[in-house]
């Protein structure tokens, strides 16, 4: 960066302050840390300095991140390995062990922390249509199946955009809708015509009784905990702006 260390911005905008207690460094940066975007306007030489500094604060010796399509990947990153990974295309990171610090980008997706006591982690890039495709939910199977207790998991929910800011069209809310029969019901009251509608992502992040995480209401105020089938997660904040999200175990 082209700044002197002592003009330098501070990387944390949102702490993931439950996760401190296991060990767990996890954070969200704001607009105060600058774009992370390799196709910016802004000199290269810039952005990889922001990149330098997040990999420093997050430590450990490797980094995974990867070009984000708005799926539902989830990419298993094991130990022995050092360095910085950017994987082709993955919207989520795992690690069953600590060590390895995971980053993804969002704007007005929501980013999804799990952490679990025993060290492992999973990072999240929630757009809509991972949120319809149930990404929280597949990538807590995916611990599962290592021997995770998903009742032991501790989910956060990172700043994202509010419902009321966000306009999708009738059919992507629907498909959102069919995630929660409630919201379905709604959202056939509310949008008959295929008319467009102001819908929250929040509308497909509530949990199933498998062990997905629900998420807390779009544009919540604050990071208070609650817990729904066993799992325990945190509310977001709405902050703005483009955001990187880092975690390491």
């Amino acid at each position: 960066m082209t700044t002197s260390p002592s003009r330098a911005p501070v990387l944390e905008a949102e702490v993931v302050e439950s996760f401190a207690e296991l060990g767990i460094t996890a954070f969200t940066t704001g607009r105060g840390a600058g774009t992370f975007g390799m196709h910016s306007d802004e000199p290269i030489r810039d952005v990889m300095a922001r990149w330098s500094a997040l990999r420093a604060r997050l430590g450990g010796a490797r980094l995974a991140t990867a070009a984000q399509v708005h799926g539902v990947d989830v990419l298993e990153h094991e130990a022995g390995w050092s360095g910085w990974l950017r994987a082709d295309s993955a919207d989520g990171h795992l690690a069953l062990a600590g060590g390895t610090a995971m980053a993804v980008t969002v704007a007005d997706c929501v980013p999804v922390f799990i952490a679990h006591p025993s060290g492992a982690t999973a990072i999240l890039h929630s757009g809509w249509r991972g949120t319809a495709a149930h990404i929280t939910e597949r990538a807590i199977q995916r611990l599962a199946a290592h021997g995770v207790a998903p009742e032991e998991l501790r989910v956060h929910c990172g700043p994202a955009i509010c419902g009321r800011c966000y306009e999708v069209s009738a059919e992507v809310a629907m498909q959102l809708a069919l995630v929660d029969g409630r919201v379905r019901d709604r959202a056939e009251r509310e949008l008959p015509g295929g008319g467009r509608r102001r819908c929250g992502q929040e509308q497909g992040q509530r949990g199933e009784e498998s062990g997905a995480a629900p998420h807390g209401p779009a544009g919540a105020e604050g990071a208070g905990t609650t817990a729904r089938h066993g799992v325990r997660t945190a509310g977001r904040r709405q902050l703005g702006g483009s955001f990187r999200v880092g975690l390491r175990g």
